[in-house]
């Protein structure tokens, strides 16, 4: 997984301030967490340390340092695990039956459960920029239509918690 998502010169995320910019890098660093913990069955605290001691600030693949808001990162990461049986039935309940989160790619699973409490648990975010945010976090780690499903399974849970009022109006 590349850290390039939304770097075209001259795009939105450029544009952002340093803060946006960093809570960006922490969205893609907590999937990252979280796919770890996942796979590697990594505990919360040891996988958090690690990322903070050594893949914030880390130089990218384009020569650029990429500060992740540590707050943010740590939030997220420690409040999907906190939450992980509501945000896991949250997330169930909007996929297609037959296709439980346990059967999901791995990377796509992280990546709905971080989406998935920064919507329920962090009210001060708007919804279109959690939304915006977790697909520019799929386009880093898909070519395909990933990104159209991520977006449909966001603003399907954004709907069922009444955040939005239509189809279409998170993002």
């Amino acid at each position: 997984m590349s850290a390039e998502a939304g770097k075209k010169e001259g795009s939105t995320r450029d544009r952002r301030g340093k803060g946006a910019r960093a809570r960006s890098a922490a969205r893609l660093a907590a999937v990252q967490a979280l796919y770890q913990m996942d796979l590697a069955g990594t505990p919360v605290d040891r996988v958090v340390s690690e990322f903070e001691t050594y893949r914030f600030g880390a130089e990218g693949d384009d020569g650029t340092l990429e500060e992740a808001d540590p707050v943010h990162f740590g939030t997220v990461v420690h409040g999907v695990v906190e939450r992980q049986t509501e945000i896991d039935r949250l997330v169930n309940g909007v996929l297609a039956e037959g296709w439980p989160l346990t059967r999901i790619d791995a990377t796509l699973r992280a990546l709905f459960r971080a989406a998935a409490f920064e919507l329920v648990a962090m009210r001060e975010v708007p919804v279109r920029v959690v939304i915006s945010e977790y697909l520019d976090v799929a386009h880093a780690f898909y070519d395909g239509d990933e990104p159209g499903f991520v977006n449909g399974v966001l603003d399907a849970i954004a709907r069922k918690k009444g955040l939005v009022g239509t189809p279409g109006e998170a993002g």
